[in-house]
């Protein structure tokens, strides 16, 4: 068995940050890495060039290859950050409460399933007939099924009562035009409601 008591397991000590040359090699090294790629690269390309029977003046192609490289710098700098392995959910301590729009979840999913059916039937009321009804039929019967135990097909006279007159109509006659988002608002509050 060894001697290495619970606390020396435990303990934490921070360790000091680097000072001296170290720390000031470490912000010439990329400078100094990048000139080196460069000069590589202007010797390869004055080789090739001047192999295919080519002339170009010195200073304009150090002056290219150096635009390239720090286009290339400037654009990694600016990149987002890579997104998380597809699947994990990196856990970054307490959450702020905002609600993140560019991440993939389940909320976002089931949001874009009605949102993009209902911007494409603003502008052509049988994609709202075709798509958007049936999903509200089926939302009104589940919620039927789940709270008194009828749905539309099985009871249609308890289940217009249910629903009432207004909503009852509008599920089971197609509108002519695609109902405004107050109109859709109403009818949600009712199909909630039930």
């Amino acid at each position: 068995m060894s001697s290495t008591s619970i606390d020396d397991l435990l303990a934490f000590e921070e360790e000091a940050a680097p000072t001296g040359p170290g720390a000031r090699d470490s912000r010439w090294r990329p400078m100094l890495r990048s000139l080196a790629w460069a000069a590589a690269l202007v010797a390869v390309l004055l080789v090739g060039l001047r192999a295919v029977g080519l002339q170009v003046s010195l200073p304009v192609l150090i002056a290219g290859v150096l635009a390239v490289l720090a286009v290339r710098r400037v654009t990694a700098l600016l990149a987002p950050p890579p997104p998380p392995p597809g699947g994990a959910r990196v856990g970054t301590g307490e959450e702020d409460g905002n609600y993140n729009w560019g991440a993939r979840d389940a909320l976002r999913s089931a949001i874009n399933r009605w949102e993009w059916p209902l911007d494409w039937s603003s502008t052509r009321p049988e994609r709202f007939t075709g798509t958007v009804l049936p999903r509200l039929g089926e939302l009104a019967d589940e919620r039927m099924r789940l709270k008194h135990g009828v749905t539309r097909e099985s009871d249609p006279a308890r289940a217009r009562a249910l629903l009432g007159e207004r909503l009852w109509t509008f599920l089971e006659t197609p509108p002519r035009r695609t109902p405004s988002p107050r109109d859709l608002a109403v009818i949600v509050a009712e199909l909630e409601s039930i």
